[in-house]
C-alpha cells in the first residue's frame, strides 16, 4: 500500500495526550498529513512493520513525532550512528520539550575489545576511554524508563548490547529521606554497596565525600550535588545544589539514588554466582585437560581465580560482563539484558513500546551485523583459555531475537532497504516537502576532457569557491579517511577554510564540527559516508561527489541517493558527481532523483508555492553531553583571556595563588577548576588537542 496524497490538517499548536505533549511550531503539510493518518492507521490496526519512505528534508522526524504523540506510548528511536542520534535527540527536545527524551549510545571515546591472535600468539588486552558524561546520559536513559511512561529514547546500536538486569538495577537503590533514622557511616555504606566511589575532590556522577557532620553526593544520571546534613542518627535536611555555584536549588523531602553502575547485584546473588563460576571454571579446566592443554588451564584458572576474589571482596571487577550469565541467572546461550529490556512490557510478556528505525537501509543491517563478529572474537578466547565459555553470552542480540524485543515498528529511510519492503504491511510515500524544496540540480562531470586530464579536486575547488563567495558553503565526499583527511589538508594550503569528518573523529568533537560548520566557522566539510545520512544541513549549496563512477557500496544507487539528500535542504542545492563512466548505480540514481523533483515541481505549480530553503535554528547539540566542569572552564577562559595577554607571567602566578587558598580552604571544587584554566592557558594538560600528523596530498 502506498499513501502520498496530501490532505489539509488543522492547525494547531499542541497535541496534549495522557503522556505526551507535542509542541507543534508549524502545522503538517505537504505529505505530512495524509503520511500521519496512514501510520497511525497501521498502528491501530496492529501492523507490526510500516515504512516511511521520506525524502531528504520532507520532514520525517516531525511526522514520526506526531504519531508518536498519538500513540502516546515510549518510543524507542534507532540511528546508525552517534552524530545521528544527537541530531536526533536534540530535534524530538524540541517537539517534546516537557517530556524525558534521552541519548543512548557508547559510553566509549575509544574502545579496543579483548582479543587474541593465534597464529601470532598475540593477546591484546581490552582498552577503553569511558567518556563520563555519555555514561551519564545512559543512566538518565534507563532511570526514566523506570519511572515514568513518557518517554523517547534515542540510541545508537550500543542499544541491543548486554546492560544488565533491569530488576535487579531498580530493585538495588537508596532512598534518603528527610527525617530518617539514618547515620552518615550507615548512609556511606549504602551507597558504597551501590559502586558509589568516595572522593576528597571535586564530585562527579558516582562520587560521595563527608565532610564534618554531612554527606555530598553526585547521583550518576546528573550534574547536580545532593548534600545530606545529620543530627545524631537522623536526617536532618537534603539539599540539592548547583554543581559548579552551589546555590541552593531545591530542598526535597526524599530522593532516590540508584546504582552508578549498569551490573550490579546484591549480597546474596553474587555468592551465588561466585559458586556459579567456580563450577564452571573446574568443568572446562577438565575439558582443557582431556585436551592435554595445559598452558590454556593455567591461564584460565589464574584470571578466573583472580576475579572471584575481586568479586567477593569489592562486589565487582574488571570485565564483570563476561560474567553477566551467572549473574543474572541466565541459561546459557539465553540472550541478554539490553535496554530494550527496560522499556515496558505487557503482562504476558510482549513488547508495550514502538520502535522508529531511522536511515533503516543502514541500521537494518548494521543491528544483523553485529552478532557474528562478536561470537568469533568470543570463540577465540574460550578456546585459548582467556575466558570461560559464559563469556559468549555476554554480547549482542542476535537479528531474530532483536525482533521479537520490539514491538510496532516504523522504518524511515529515503531510500529503504530489502528487508523493510518484504517485512513492510504498508510503504508509506512522503515525496512532497512542505517548504516546496525541489530535489537538487544533478551536474555529471567528466575529470577528463578531450583527452586532458583537468582533475575532480581542481574543478571542485572552482565551483565551491562561488558558493563560498555567495555566503554558503559546500561538501566533498571522498572513498577513505585518508583521503578526506588528505584532501581538507590541500584546501586549507590553498586559503579555503576547511575540516574533514569520519568515524575516527570523537563522538562530541563530530557535533562540534558540524555545529561549527553550520555557524560559518569553516567553509568546505569533508568526509566519506559519515556526510550520507540524515546529516541535516540546510546551509549547503554544493555537494561533490568525488570518484562517482567508482561502483561499490559508496557508490551504489542508495548510497548516492542519500550523498545528493545533503543538498536537498537548500532552494540553490547543486551536486556535481565527477564520473568519466555512466554506471548503473549512477543512472538509477539520477533517475529516481528527477521522478521526485517532477512530483515536486507539479504540486508546486498547482499549489503555487514557491520553494524556499530550511531555516532551522542552529543549536549545539553537544552542549548536554559537556560536563558542567569543562562549560565553567570555558567561561572563565573566556572572562580571563585579556588579563592573561597583559601580563601572562603576573596572570598565572595570582591564579596559583587563588589556587593554593581555595585548597587551604578545602575548597577542592573552585582548585580543580582555577588548575584546569591554568593548564589551558599554559598550553599544557589533557583539555589541549595535539594535530594528528599526516600524509601529504598527492596526485590531485
Amino acid at each position: 500500500m502506498v499513501a502520498s496524497t496530501p490532505t489539509v490538517l488543522t492547525s494547531f499548536a499542541i497535541i496534549i495526550m495522557a503522556n505526551f505533549k507535542l509542541h507543534l511550531p508549524f502545522q503538517p503539510a505537504g505529505d505530512q498529513p495524509a503520511a500521519i493518518k496512514a501510520l497511525d492507521q497501521g498502528l491501530d490496526k496492529g501492523m507490526r512493520h510500516q515504512t516511511l519512505l521520506g525524502v531528504t528534508g520532507s520532514g520525517k522526524t516531525f511526522t514520526a513525532a506526531n504519531v508518536i504523540a498519538h500513540l502516546d506510548k515510549p518510543t524507542l528511536v534507532l540511528a546508525h550512528n552517534k552524530t545521528l542520534a544527537a541530531q536526533l535527540a536534540q530535534e524530538y527536545r524540541e517537539f517534546f520539550p516537557e517530556n524525558a527524551v534521552h541519548y543512548f549510545v557508547s559510553y566509549y571515546d575509544y574502545y579496543q575489545p579483548e582479543a587474541y591472535i593465534a597464529h601470532s600468539d598475540t593477546y591484546i588486552e581490552k582498552e577503553a576511554m569511558i567518556n563520563a558524561e555519555i555514561d551519564r546520559l545512559r543512566h538518565a536513559a534507563t532511570q526514566a524508563l523506570l519511572t515514568r511512561k513518557d518517554v523517547i529514547i534515542v540510541a545508537s546500536v550500543s542499544a541491543i548490547y548486554g546492560l544488565g538486569s533491569p530488576e535487579q538495577y531498580e530493585k538495588v537503590h537508596v532512598k534518603v529521606v528527610k527525617g530518617a533514622i539514618e547515620d552518615r557511616a550507615a548512609l556511606i555504606r549504602k551507597l558504597v554497596g551501590i559502586y558509589f566511589e568516595r572522593t576528597t575532590a571535586d564530585l562527579n556522577p558516582g562520587q560521595m565525600r563527608a565532610i564534618g557532620n554531612s554527606l555530598e553526593f553526585m547521583p550518576v544520571n546528573e550534574r547536580a550535588i545532593y548534600r545530606v546534613a545529620f543530627s545524631g542518627d537522623k536526617i536532618e535536611y537534603i539539599h540539592k545544589l548547583d554543581a559548579v555555584s552551589r546555590a541552593k536549588l531545591a530542598e526535597p523531602e526524599s530522593v532516590f539514588v540508584f546504582p552508578a553502575k549498569h551490573f550490579v547485584s546484591n549480597e546474596e546473588d553474587r555468592a551465588r554466582a561466585a559458586e556459579d563460576i567456580k563450577l564452571e571454571l573446574e568443568e572446562q579446566l577438565a575439558k582443557f585437560k582431556r585436551e592435554e592443554k595445559p598452558l590454556e588451564a593455567e591461564r584460565l584458572k589464574r584470571r578466573t581465580l583472580h576475579d572471584l576474589a575481586l568479586i567477593r571482596e569489592l562486589g565487582y571487577t574488571s570485565g564483570i560482563e563476561n560474567y553477566s550469565r551467572h549473574f543474572d541467572g541466565r541459561a546459557p546461550g539465553e540472550p541478554p539484558f539490553t535496554l530494550l529490556s527496560y522499556f515496558p512490557h505487557k503482562k504476558d510478556g510482549s513488547p508495550d513500546f514502538l520502535t522508529i528505525i531511522d536511515e533503516s537501509h543502514v541500521t537494518v543491517s548494521q543491528i544483523g551485523g553485529m552478532y557474528a563478529g562478536d561470537k568469533s572474537r568470543k570463540d577465540t578466547l574460550v578456546e585459548y583459555g582467556f575466558r570461560l565459555p559464559s563469556a559468549r553470552d555476554n554480547r549482542p542480540l542476535m537479528f531474530e531475537e532483536f525482533e521479537k524485543r520490539v514491538g510496532q515498528t516504523i522504518y524511515t529511510s529515503a531510500t529503504p532497504g530489502t528487508y523493510e519492503r518484504e517485512h513492510s504491511e504498508q510503504v508509506v510515500e512522503q515525496i512532497i516537502r512542505p517548504t516546496g524544496l525541489i530535489d537538487p540540480e544533478l551536474i555529471v562531470r567528466g575529470v577528463v576532457e578531450e583527452g586532458e586530464y583537468k582533475g575532480q579536486v581542481a574543478d571542485f575547488i572552482a565551483e565551491s569557491e562561488k558558493v563560498i563567495k555567495g555566503g554558503g558553503r559546500a561538501l566533498a565526499t571522498t572513498l577513505t579517511k585518508q583521503m578526506a583527511e588528505d584532501l581538507a589538508d590541500f584546501l586549507k594550503k590553498k586559503g579555503i577554510k576547511a575540516e574533514y569528518l569520519h568515524s575516527d573523529v570523537k563522538t562530541i568533537d563530530r557535533i562540534d564540527i558540524l555545529t561549527k560548520f553550520r555557524r560559518g566557522g569553516f567553509d568546505i566539510l569533508v568526509g566519506v559516508n559519515l556526510l550520507r545520512e540524515g546529516l541535516d544541513l540546510p546551509e549547503v549549496e554544493l555537494v561533490g561527489i568525488l570518484d562517482a563512477d567508482k561502483e561499490g557500496f559508496l557508490r551504489s544507487e542508495t548510497s548516492l541517493i542519500q550523498t545528493i539528500g545533503r543538498a536537498a535542504r537548500n532552494v540553490l542545492g547543486r551536486v556535481i558527481l565527477y564520473a568519466d563512466v555512466m554506471t548503473g548505480s549512477l543512472e538509477k540514481a539520477i533517475g529516481e532523483t528527477n521522478r521526485r523533483r517532477q512530483i515536486q515541481m507539479a504540486y508546486n505549480t498547482e499549489h503555487g508555492i514557491t520553494p524556499q530553503t530550511i531555516i532551522k535554528e542552529i543549536r549545539d547539540i553537544a552542549e548536554s553531553m559537556r560536563s558542567e566542569h569543562d562549560k565553567t572552564i570555558h567561561e572563565l577562559l573566556a572572562l580571563d583571556t585579556l588579563a592573561y595577554k597583559d601580563d601572562p607571567v603576573a596572570f598565572i602566578k595570582q591564579k596559583r595563588e587563588e589556587m593554593a587558598e581555595a585548597v587551604e580552604k578545602l575548597d577542592f571544587e573552585t582548585a580543580a577548576l582555577i588548575r584546569d584554566e591554568i593548564y589551558t592557558l599554559e598550553g599544557t594538560g589533557p583539555s589541549v588537542k595535539k594535530p594528528r600528523k599526516r600524509k601529504p596530498l598527492s596526485g590531485s
